[in-house]
């Protein structure tokens, strides 16, 4: 009920289903979204997985509160914790491209959400922020960290500190999206990139996100990563034809080994 999968052209569009709640994250949701990543990991149907919300108000219009309103900071501890391992890293790190359709407000958890896939695109009517310190928390899905990796300290600082939104161009503005387009289109448009990452090899993707992400490890060398998986590159099935069409000046297709 939570999450709606259509699987097509190894293009999985994963829908966060809770249109009653403005899509909010609660526990079966996350759940829902921990279990589909490690299913996904291992299916041959899906190349990349493109993220968005029901209705065209919301992408994730945050956590839900009534959930953890009663927690004591043991428990706030625990739930972040689990959070970041289950879902938000999982998805930083999975070894598929995954791209989030921002189709409305992006808010608290939903802004972290966004912020832990590779990359998004949003819609015109797009509204993000991380409004917790206005409930007297911090963000604990990874929002502290990623918004100042892809925005800079100082904007971080700011829209945290004021709890305030930004609209589709100003995050465009500020490299927290890649694209704004209207949201009649944003689907199409966001499948359209997705098409052109599935037709690449999906290994040597797989190796270039890992090495990415090196860069933003404490005590990892990015360079050193790029180094090993440029090398491993070579030994893969992706390689040989991708080398081989090339030659042959023709269309590789790539078995993804």
């Amino acid at each position: 009920n939570n999450l709606i999968v259509e699987i097509e052209n190894k293009i999985a569009l994963v829908t966060l289903n809770r249109p009653q709640a403005l899509n909010a994250l609660n526990k079966d949701l996350l759940d829902d979204l921990s279990n589909f990543f490690t299913k996904a990991d291992n299916d041959d149907k899906i190349r990349v997985v493109i993220l968005t919300g029901s209705g065209e108000k919301s992408f994730v219009a945050g956590a839900d509160i009534k959930e953890f309103a009663n927690f004591d900071g043991k428990q706030g501890e625990q739930l972040a914790a689990k959070g970041q391992e289950n879902v938000f890293n999982k998805i930083e790190n999975f070894n598929k491209p995954v791209i989030a359709a921002v189709n409305g407000f992006a808010l608290g958890g939903g802004l972290e959400l966004a912020m832990a896939c590779h990359f998004r695109t949003a819609s015109t009517n797009a509204k993000m922020g991380l409004p917790e310190v206005t409930l007297g928390v911090i963000p604990g899905y990874g929002g502290t960290q990623r918004l100042a990796q892809l925005v800079g300290k100082g904007r971080a600082m700011e829209l945290i500190m004021t709890a305030g939104m930004i609209d589709a161009e100003t995050a465009k503005n500020y490299g927290l999206v890649n694209h704004v387009v209207a949201q009649e289109e944003l689907l199409d448009f966001t499948k359209g990139i997705a098409s052109k990452i599935a037709n690449n090899s999906s290994v040597a993707i797989a190796k270039a996100i890992e090495a990415i992400n090196a860069n933003f490890e404490d005590g990892t060398n990015g360079y050193e990563v790029e180094i090993k998986n440029f090398g491993l590159s070579f030994g893969t099935e992706d390689f040989k034809e991708g080398t081989t069409a090339f030659l042959e000046k023709r269309k590789a297709e790539f078995p993804g080994k």
